[in-house]
C-alpha cells in the first residue's frame, strides 16, 4: 500500500482553515509555538475563530495579532496576563473568554484525543471557575465535571518529522502539542527538520502519523 507524503507548502496547508473554526494552537509562552503557522493563519483573514491555547501572545504580537485584526470570536485557555488586550476586548463584549485551570485545560484536550467525553476533577471546586458546573461527591470531596475539548484544526510545532508526519519534539517545546494533535479533526505541524521515512527512531516518536494531516517546514 502506498503511503501518503504529507509535506506541503504553508499556503496549501492553511486552506483547511475556514471561518468559524475552532483552532487549537500549541506552545507555552515562546516554547513550542508554531509561529509561522500563526502568521499564516493571520494572513488567511478567517473570521469568527475560537482559539484554544495556553495564552494569546502579547498585544499585537503572535496570536495577539488575531485579536487586533478582529478574527477571534472566543478564547478558551488559562493564561492571558501577557496580553491586556484580552481583558479589554472581553469587557467591551467583543469576545467570549472561558478560563480553565491549566491542568484541567491539558486534561480536557487529552480526553478528547482518547475518546473520553467528560471527567471529574478537584480543580476549580469551590471557586468561580467551577460555578454553574455539575459537581459530585467522591470520598467526601467535591469534584467538578469538565468536558473534553475538541477542535476542527490543530496548529502545532515539532522538532522533526518524516514524510508521513511522525513527530519528534524538543524538550519543553513538547508541552501541549502532542495532545492537541490528537484532539483535532485536522492537524497541521510546523517542523524544523524533515527526514526520510525510516530515519526516525520509533522510540523517539511522540505523535504517530495517523494524527497528522499536513507537515510544513519552518522555524528553528
Amino acid at each position: 500500500m502506498k503511503r501518503k507524503n504529507k509535506i506541503m507548502e504553508i499556503d496549501a496547508a492553511m486552506e483547511a482553515v475556514k471561518d468559524g473554526h475552532t483552532i487549537m494552537v500549541g506552545g507555552f509562552g515562546l516554547r513550542g509555538c508554531p509561529d509561522e503557522l500563526i502568521d499564516a493563519l493571520i494572513e488567511t483573514n478567517r473570521k469568527d475563530l475560537t482559539i484554544i491555547s495556553n495564552d494569546l501572545g502579547a498585544p499585537n504580537e503572535g496570536l495577539g495579532r488575531l485579536l487586533t485584526n478582529g478574527q477571534i470570536k472566543a478564547l478558551i485557555g488559562n493564561y492571558y496576563n501577557w496580553n491586556t488586550d484580552v481583558a479589554d476586548a472581553y469587557n467591551a463584549g467583543k469576545i467570549e473568554v472561558t478560563l480553565l485551570p491549566q491542568g484541567t485545560f491539558a486534561e480536557s484536550i487529552r480526553a478528547a484525543g482518547v475518546g473520553v467525553p467528560a471527567y471529574y476533577t478537584l480543580a476549580s471546586a469551590g471557586t468561580q471557575l467551577g460555578e454553574g458546573k455539575e459537581t459530585k461527591e467522591f470520598n467526601g470531596k467535591t469534584y467538578v465535571l469538565e468536558h473534553a475539548l475538541h477542535a476542527d484544526i490543530a496548529l502545532i510545532k515539532a522538532y522533526k518529522s518524516d514524510g508521513l508526519g511522525n513527530l519528534v519534539y524538543c524538550k519543553v517545546a513538547r508541552n501541549f502539542n502532542p495532545v492537541m494533535a490528537m484532539a483535532a479533526k485536522h492537524t497541521i505541524a510546523q517542523v524544523s527538520e524533515i527526514v526520510e521515512i525510516g530515519e526516525l527512531n520509533p522510540e523517539c516518536v511522540v505523535t504517530p502519523h495517523i494524527f497528522v494531516h499536513a507537515v510544513v517546514k519552518g522555524g528553528n
